[in-house]
């Protein structure tokens, strides 16, 4: 039976409370159904995401694999649906599933990700040419990101008028216009849903392959947007913020061949949002205290900045 990291049983039950504690009783049994199911024998040490827990496997497929098993969350319902939908192209390939159990055996990758890469333009190159390859038409039963339009609208003038906040109202006014002029309206392809250089890893089948998609049907310009959030920090080393915001901006637009200017409207409208969920949750790296508050104006600082136009 195997054990499950400590790491992994702390943050779950501390944000799942009571069923992700029992959840967590039954996982080291789940993994030995499936693994006796699916004919294959452990390989390696048991990994963890946020969410789920990766077990290295050898035995029933050609080459190595790994079963994931994530906490039965909405969030994850879609996710083998991506995987079966991409069938290998720019993602790992999905070899077996268990929608029950939030369970699949999937394609072994490499442990490096695309994050530990210091060439900045080379990072957001190789996550454009991935967000390509993804925007393939979306299969029936996928969440459809434009019938949220409606409810991101009105969050985002529910936090407007609900918490502090220094934002002026044209760069809240600009992330409401983008929701209502480019949210209905977003084409039927299915995008990553959370693409960042840490969901992006060495392979050999292809050079890199995407893992951990959310599964949706929407603009792959949308990604343009969690993936700047995501490399939003390191751009603080640069000497003109401005600058190095817009430069990634239009590598990844043209990597991703996506039009530019919808990619800045919806990093804008991501960087509003933190914005507001940073000043009403906290953020994962930090909850409250002095760190949160700089988190936050920095997320202000961007949603102003992408306003302007390189």
């Amino acid at each position: 039976m195997i054990g499950i990291p400590e790491a992994f049983t702390r943050s779950t039950v501390e944000r799942e409370g009571d069923p992700g504690a029992a959840w967590l009783a039954e996982l080291p049994g789940i993994v030995d159904e499936l693994l006796e199911r699916w004919g294959c024998a452990p390989d390696g040490e048991v990994m963890h995401g946020g969410v789920g827990i990766v077990v290295p496997v050898r035995g029933r497929v050609e080459g190595d694999a790994v079963l994931k098993v994530s906490f039965p969350h909405p969030g994850n319902v879609h996710e083998p649906d991506a995987f079966a939908a991409w069938g290998g192209r720019g993602a790992v390939r999905l070899y077996a599933r268990d929608d029950e159990r939030f369970a699949m055996l999937l394609e072994r990758v490499r442990a490096s990700i695309l994050a530990e890469i210091e060439d900045a333009d080379e990072v957001v190159t190789v996550a454009g040419r991935i967000n390509r390859r993804l925007a393939v038409p979306a299969p029936p039963g996928l969440p459809r990101l434009r019938e949220r339009a409606g409810a991101w609208e009105e969050q985002l003038r529910k936090d407007a008028e609900e918490l502090p906040h220094a934002l002026p109202r044209h760069v809240v006014d600009a992330a409401v216009a983008t929701v209502r002029e480019l949210g209905p309206l977003q084409p039927d392809l299915l995008i990553h849903g959370d693409l960042h250089p840490r969901n992006i890893l060495r392979a050999d089948r292809e050079p890199w392959l995407a893992v951990d998609p959310k599964g949706h049907a929407g603009d792959p310009a949308y990604d343009g947007g969690t993936l700047l959030k995501s490399r939003a920090l390191t751009l603080l080393e640069a000497d003109d913020l401005r600058k190095a915001l817009h430069r990634t901006l239009d590598v990844f637009a043209e990597a991703a061949e996506l039009d530019r200017e919808r990619t800045r409207r919806w990093a804008q409208f991501h960087a509003v949002q933190a914005a507001f969920w940073g000043r009403r949750h906290g953020f994962r790296v930090a909850r409250d205290g002095p760190r949160l508050d700089w988190l936050v104006e920095f997320a202000d600082r961007l949603s102003e900045l992408l306003l302007e136009r390189s």
